[in-house]
């Protein structure tokens, strides 16, 4: 399967979220690293396999194995760290934030590829599983490395575009689930 393949499984309701994801699959603002490896983190944090697997098919004509499995590590780190800085942040005691995570995110120094690649990753992750404490970290990291505003925006809009294409896909599942319930 592939992104094309997706698309056509995108019914007609969803028709901006199909125009947005045929419009950034071949947007080229980032370049094909940054671009291919926020397509695969974002695929993994929505965990639908259908959009996981046509981002793979698409994305490993782009990425050499190293970052493949780079953007599957940020992937796989944000859905830990995502978790527990957001209850950080958001809770009332905020002695939590004063103490060491004890937490292993030793690929966060040594990622395997540039490291602003990995922050870009790790913030498109970070937006859909909705942790402003990452986001604000990893955006900072970002503009540190000279990463422009807009370069950061694609990455979100590609996120927000695969969660809702996953959404989308996971609602229609469970209508044909309910339909048939009906029968």
């Amino acid at each position: 399967m592939s992104i094309d393949n997706l698309k056509s499984q995108i019914p007609a309701y969803a028709k901006d979220i199909k125009l947005n994801l045929s419009s950034l699959a071949g947007d080229e603002t980032l370049d094909p690293q940054k671009h291919w490896g926020t397509f695969v983190a974002s695929a993994l944090a929505t965990r639908n396999s259908e959009v996981i697997e046509a981002v793979m098919a698409d994305a490993r004509a782009h990425l050499s194995e190293q970052a493949l499995e780079s953007a599957k590590t940020a992937a796989a780190l944000m859905a830990m760290n995502n978790i527990y800085y957001r209850y950080v942040h958001l809770a009332s005691n905020k002695e939590y934030g004063t103490m060491p995570a004890k937490l292993r995110m030793n690929a966060l120094a040594n990622p395997g590829v540039e490291k602003v690649d990995f922050e870009l990753w790790s913030l498109a992750v970070s937006a859909i599983n909705g942790c402003g404490m990452c986001i604000d970290a990893h955006e900072a990291e970002l503009k540190k490395a000279g990463m422009s505003a807009g370069d950061i925006q694609t990455a979100v809009r590609i996120a927000s575009t695969v969660h809702a294409v996953a959404a989308v896909l996971d609602g229609e599942k469970a209508l044909v689930g309910e339909i048939a319930q009906a029968a």
